[in-house]
């Protein structure tokens, strides 16, 4: 992927009441970013959870919005500030019941979709091994995220696409029916046509145009076997996407309504892992595929980087776990390599204080516990 020098997005203050086990937390974050030690439950993820979901409007971990709130209380709020960013300052605030207030610097926003990305990070956790071994709801999750945060066309045509998806199987529910008289199936089509259509276009492009650089990072990790992606639809190779959907959908009709669900579109589809000519959920091993989470990590970045111009907050859960030490050493290469301006700013946490690499000594070091951050010997903890 070409590369600009990108803007460098740090996160200057976050202040969080009730998220998670956070009661209440004001931080001022340093500019290269802090080294966050702590045991396990004690809020590490939590604490990268919460400055996530100032980009997703959602957990990163596709928790329930009700979930997140701290026991015994009706709602959670995060706000930050942060400097390279079109915004300055955002802040959402989270009801139990699922109502969202979000304003952008001092000003209420109506539209969701108007936050979304307000604060550009990247999140590398242990978790991410679910990209390779997971079910490709996973890797199509990780596709409308890179895209939906760098692409407004890919934003608008998603919505448009699961709200008509949505309303087709319910028709196809009501077809079903003893005695219906009307079905509504083929209403939905055009729309489904016409929008997936715009997604899978964007998947297809994005995936040529990454894949080539995904392969030279999981060699230039440590894999010896080429490592590839590649879009996998039966539409992927229409040169006419729109009128393919439109028939598939069509011919599938009469399946669906005994079926009570769409089958043809992109909601179908996947991102195919590979290690030579296999799949690598397969044949891969733990590290194997946690090298090739990472260089999904680092294309995404790169997305943040090239299409939207920002050198993105980098959100390091104990990001090494499966790997060697030659092999983490070649991932804070890469990330070192990624930005002309060097490492973006880093939040990493780690359970023990030798678990940081050498390259992040240069950061702050804070602890948690019980959801209660010190920082510089003084607790985060306001009055």
């Amino acid at each position: 992927m070409t590369q600009a020098v990108p803007s460098r997005v740090t996160l200057d203050s976050l202040s969080i009441r009730d998220f998670r086990n956070i009661e209440r937390a004001d931080l001022a974050i340093p500019p290269d970013g802090i080294a966050l030690v702590g045991d396990n439950g004690q809020g590490k993820t939590n604490f990268l959870e919460a400055i996530a979901y100032l980009e997703l409007l959602r957990s990163m971990r596709g928790v329930r919005d009700r979930d997140l709130t701290r026991f015994g209380a009706t709602a959670f709020h995060i706000a930050a500030s942060s400097s390279g960013t079109a915004t300055q300052r955002v802040g959402i605030g989270v009801e139990r019941s699922g109502k969202k207030r979000i304003t952008l610097d001092g000003v209420d926003t109506p539209r969701l979709t108007d936050a979304l990305g307000a604060l550009p990070s990247v999140c590398f956790s242990p978790g991410d091994i679910a990209l390779i071994a997971g079910a490709p709801a996973e890797r199509r999750r990780y596709l409308d995220i890179a895209l939906a945060l760098s692409s407004k066309r890919y934003l608008a045509a998603l919505r448009q696409y699961r709200a008509a998806l949505a309303r087709r199987n319910a028709a196809l529910r009501e077809a079903a029916r003893p005695g219906a008289r009307h079905s509504s199936v083929a209403a939905w089509e055009p729309a489904l046509s016409e929008h997936g259509a715009v997604i899978v276009e964007e998947r297809r492009a994005w995936v040529a145009e990454g894949a080539a650089e995904f392969t030279r990072l999981c060699a230039e990790i440590g894999e010896r076997a080429p490592m590839q992606i590649a879009y996998e639809s039966v539409l992927s190779d229409a040169p006419d996407v729109r009128s393919a959907l439109a028939e598939a959908l069509r011919r599938g009709r009469e399946h669906d309504t005994r079926r009570l669900i769409t089958h043809a579109g992109p909601h179908r589809d996947d991102l195919a892992v590979t290690l030579g000519a296999r799949d690598l959920r397969l044949v891969g091993s733990a590290g194997q595929q946690r090298t090739a989470a990472i260089a999904l990590r680092l294309l995404e970045a790169a997305t943040f980087r090239t299409r939207g111009g920002a050198q993105p907050v980098l959100l390091l859960d104990v990001p090494f776990a499966e790997l060697d030490r030659e092999r983490a050493s070649r991932v804070l290469a890469l990330l070192e390599e990624s930005s002309a301006r060097g490492l973006g700013q880093t939040i990493l946490c780690v359970p023990r204080e030798d678990e940081i690499p050498r390259a992040f000594t240069r950061l702050e070091r804070w602890s948690v516990r019980d959801g209660v951050f010190t920082a510089a010997g003084s607790a985060s903890e306001a009055a």
